[in-house]
This record gives structure tokens, sequence and C-alpha cells, in this order.
């Protein structure tokens, strides 16, 4: 099966990253694979791959009233079958958040090792920290972590595991569980937990709330993050807000900026006061406090 590789040249770094945040997020079908580079001097690559039997795609057209500023033009080709997915997560370069260092397996060799150093390889799970609402969370751990301890965290969404592993480097002695609905997604992120030496730290479940016996016997927490979408983020209000100790600390995203006030409103109304608003590329990280 041949593969349609889509390709843009960028001069400005925000809107190549928010250009990726719409291909990923806000079209329909998604590319099955997706990454942004830098190539050269103040030049950023964006190449999306897509399965050439979707049908001809004018994703300039599609991307134009979801993305500020002009876009450039797409060059398309037909590539052969190769796992892109891999291969375009090898090309990533490492995310600097606050104190943590993100890298994959490909730049090991050339990353520091460290106590904030994190080995991600996302393979087909969501988070390798080059996405705006992972980044905004990882600031957000960072941020409140320097600030206050926490002891019993929960990560609902977790994805590649990044920001579960981020909070155990950062919090040594709090106890961790991070769930995700999609079981590829918990078997990657398990090992990059292993990768980590932070196996003993975080327990991982597949559950899509909050209803596992094994997140419920440990609710409530004194930092709960989750980054999935505004949808579910909405419905899922009332049995978050109870598994949050008062004084406690939540933070969403997945969230776009036009949906925050919806969200921060349905988290108001559930005993929940706005800490912080985060934005970046399109995007809202919120941080709250339960009242």
């Amino acid at each position: 099966m041949a593969v349609k590789k889509f390709a843009a040249q960028f001069s400005d770094r925000s809107l190549a990253y928010e250009t990726g945040n719409a291909l990923q997020d806000l079209i329909e079908p998604p590319p099955d694979a997706l990454t942004v580079f830098e190539d050269g001097p103040d030049r950023w690559r964006l190449e999306a791959y897509f399965d050439a039997d979707a049908g001809d795609r004018d994703l300039a057209a599609e991307l134009g009233p979801l993305v500020q500023g002009p876009l450039p033009a797409f060059t398309v080709e037909t590539v052969p079958d190769l796992n892109w997915v891999a291969i375009s997560q090898a090309a990533l370069p490492p995310v600097h958040a606050g104190r943590f260092t993100i890298h994959g397996s490909h730049d090991k060799g050339r990353i520091a090792g460290g106590p904030n150093a994190i080995l991600i390889d996302a393979g087909e799970a969501f988070g390798t920290a080059h996405h705006a609402t992972t980044l905004g969370c990882l600031l957000a751990i960072d941020r409140l972590t320097r600030a206050k301890s926490f002891n019993w965290v929960f990560d609902l969404g977790c994805g590649s595991g990044v920001l579960a592993i981020a909070a155990s480097k950062a919090l040594p002695h709090a106890e961790i569980i991070a769930a995700d609905m999609d079981p590829q997604s918990v078997k990657v992120a398990t090992e990059n937990v292993r990768l980590n030496g932070a196996a003993s730290r975080i327990a991982l479940v597949v559950a899509s709330g909050i209803g596992h016996p094994k997140v419920r016997s440990r609710a409530p927490f004194d930092l709960f993050i989750a980054n999935i979408l505004a949808g579910p983020l909405i419905g899922l209000a009332p049995a978050i807000s109870r598994s949050v100790v008062p004084g406690g600390t939540l933070v969403l995203s997945g969230i776009l900026i036009p949906q925050a006030p919806e969200v921060l409103a349905t988290y108001r109304a559930h005993g929940f006061s706005v800490v912080r608003h985060d934005r970046l590329t399109g995007w809202s990280t919120l941080t709250l406090e339960r009242r």
C-alpha cells in the first residue's frame, strides 16, 4: 500500500507547530504519522503521512481556517509503505520543558544523563512532548512541584507515560497512578516507565476514567492531571471533583482555547478556583485548585 507524504517549510516556529497541532487534532482523517523538526537556521519542516487510498487532500484549504497566519505551499509525493510513525519520531528533536529534557532513544547518546532527562519512545501512544498539550502539562508539573510537594498523583490519559514519569522525577516520594483507555498506550507507557527506572513508583492501569479499583482505592489525590479532550473533561467533572482533596491541584489540558471558558465554568461549578490559564499554539492548559 502506498503512502502520500505532504511536506511544507516554515520560517515561523510557532506557525509550524500550530499547523502540526491542527493536523493531528482538528482535521479528519488525521495523518497516520506527523513530525515537525528544525531544518536549518530559522527553518522548520513539517511532514505528514496519509494512506494514499484516502484520496486527494488540499491541506492548505483544510488548515487555512484553523491556524493564524498564511501557510506555505505543501508538496505531495507518493512514498513506500514503511513504518512512518517510528521513522517520523526518530526525527524529533529533544524538548526542554522547565527542568525536564524529553528525548527519544535516537538522541540518547547526545543527551546528558541526569535526574531530569526523560527517555520517551511514544510508538503509537500520544505524548512525545512536542504537542502543546503535553508541553503545557510538563511546564505545569515543573512549576507546581517547585512550589510545593505532593504525595498522591493521578495521570488520566497517560499516553506514553511522560507526565507520570516527570511527576516521579520531581516528586521522589509520591505515589503515582497513570491510566489510559487504550491498552496499546498503557503497554507503551509501561515500557517507558521501565526505561526511566520508575517501575516501582508508577502503577499503570487501563481505564477511561476513575472507576478502576486501583484508582478508587487510592483517591482522592492532591495532584490530578488530565490531558484528554474538552468533552470528556466536562463529562468527568463530578467524578474528578470527588477525586481531588480540598486544597488539591488539578491540571487540565487537551482543550482548544475557545473551549476553555466552558471547561472553566464547569469546574468552577464543581468546587474549583482558577490558579492559572496557559495558552500554547492554540491550546489551553488550566491549573485549578479544589476549594
